[in-house]
């Protein structure tokens, strides 16, 4: 009906109380030269009114009776624990019934015991950034004096630990620490928590920052330019990937969690996924600055993605708006010919947006520069994926697909796919071509 309010579908944002923001100057961040967009970056920090203008808005915009805010930077223990105090203050001020959690991505630098005691005391969810053992994550994890920052970062956990205050850790996949997968595993299910994301670093660089000082390119832009030297390569990621998953496919299932595995678990049980890197349209997770602006997503926080300001406009407006809209179709609008047709589409659906600028075999346009990777991943795990759905389905634990891996399977190595009679590995007991082998 014309003049009622358009309400968006449920979305996500990401907040950035410090802009900006932060206390490293890792190699390969990509938001720390975001400094350059503000002018008042050195002293970013959410003013009062913007904290109680989003905290009550995005309550209100949320229908479901538990509502999520995200802290991200940046660094957010910048901003000290009395502007987080105030926070949860607000939320329940503002909370009307409904449950509020809160996540925190930190680097854990800034993290003592009094940061733990809250953290613990709220139930808020930590994710602690850290890149393997001491070699690997001050390769590229150093302070603005180019100091490594491992050993802080582990009296950080150490804090989490003592507190029991829950926590995952976010692992970059870079050039540095890609070809040593099982060690970084090993390192994180050693130390870690037992819930493990791995993010991949693409950036790309322009010869010459532009004249609004960036270097680095924004999604879209210049496909001429240079995927910077401490990027992950494709074919190292597909191996760093399938490094771990044969690690924690014997090992770890039900014991040791790990979000692709989780998510690529999702669309061969066909359920729409939890992450938005894989689902057919994207635009449902975006980023609020720390002066009230937001933007269509995190990896675009740039003048012509603003969808515009919460103290202005209402923020279910600018999530709803026909910028967003458009922003989120065009993940699968712009799907060149050969992910239409890929085996692997249903998923990959094409993978973030922010990657897709290499060109197909035939030259078009807008394929995933991780597309060799997801390609060789998704088809290196589709057997034991296929066992661990067919699980789900009857009810039985997932877990179940160790003691499969264990069995020697005719004429391959474990976890390969089977020959054409062999049994199919969906445990149905029909042959492998007349059964989940027709898929293909």
């Amino acid at each position: 009906m014309e003049g009622q309010d358009k309400r968006p579908h449920p979305f996500h944002v990401m907040a950035k109380p410090a802009g900006p923001r932060c206390n490293l100057a890792c190699q390969y961040c990509f938001y720390l030269e975001k400094e350059q967009l503000f002018p008042e970056a050195p002293l970013a920090a959410m003013s009062a009114g913007v904290l109680e203008s989003y905290i009550r808005q995005y309550i209100e915009s949320q229908e479901a009776p538990e509502v999520t805010f995200a802290w991200q930077g940046g660094e957010p223990t910048l901003m000290g624990l009395d502007f987080f105090r105030r926070a949860v203050e607000l939320q329940q001020q503002h909370a009307n019934g409904k449950r509020v959690t809160n996540t925190f991505q930190t680097n854990g630098i800034l993290i003592d015991d009094e940061w733990a005691a809250f953290l613990a005391e709220q139930g808020i969810l930590v994710g602690l950034s850290i890149d393997g053992p001491a070699e690997l994550h001050d390769a590229r994890r150093r302070d603005k004096g180019g100091r490594g920052t491992f050993d802080r970062v582990m009296r950080g956990m150490e804090c989490l630990r003592r507190h029991e205050v829950e926590f995952n850790t976010l692992t970059c996949v870079h050039r540095a620490n890609a070809d040593r997968p099982k060690e970084v595993y090993r390192f994180l299910r050693e130390h870690g928590s037992g819930y493990l994301q791995f993010i991949p670093v693409v950036e790309r660089a322009a010869a010459a920052p532009r004249a609004d000082g960036l270097t680095l390119v924004r999604p879209g832009d210049s496909p001429e330019a240079a995927v910077t030297p401490w990027s992950v390569l494709p074919e190292q990621y597909g191996r760093f990937l399938m490094g771990v998953f044969d690690e924690w496919v014997r090992k770890d299932v039900g014991r040791t969690f790990v979000q692709l595995f989780d998510v690529s678990l999702e669309a061969w049980m066909g359920m729409s996924p939890s992450l938005c890197l894989f689902r057919e349209t994207c635009g449902e997770a975006m980023a609020l600055e720390h002066n009230g602006d937001l933007y269509s997503c995190d990896h675009y926080v740039y003048p012509e993605n603003r969808l515009g300001n919460i103290l202005e406009t209402p923020i279910t407006a600018l999530a709803a708006s026909e910028q967003q809209q458009l922003f989120g179709e065009a993940k699968r609008d712009a799907l060149p010919r050969c992910c239409r047709e890929c085996p692997v589409l249903f998923a990959c659906a094409g993978e973030c947006p922010k990657h897709r600028f290499a060109r197909t075999a035939n030259g078009e346009a807008g394929l995933s520069y991780l597309c060799p990777a997801y390609k060789k991943f998704f088809k290196h795990v589709d057997a034991p994926m296929q066992f661990m759905a067919n699980e789900l389905r009857h009810r039985r634990p997932p877990a179940n697909v160790m003691e499969w891996m264990r069995q020697p399977k005719k004429g391959s190595a474990p976890g390969a796919t089977p020959w054409a009679n062999d049994p199919c590995p969906c445990g149905s007991r029909k042959p492998y071509k007349n059964c989940c082998g027709r898929k293909k």
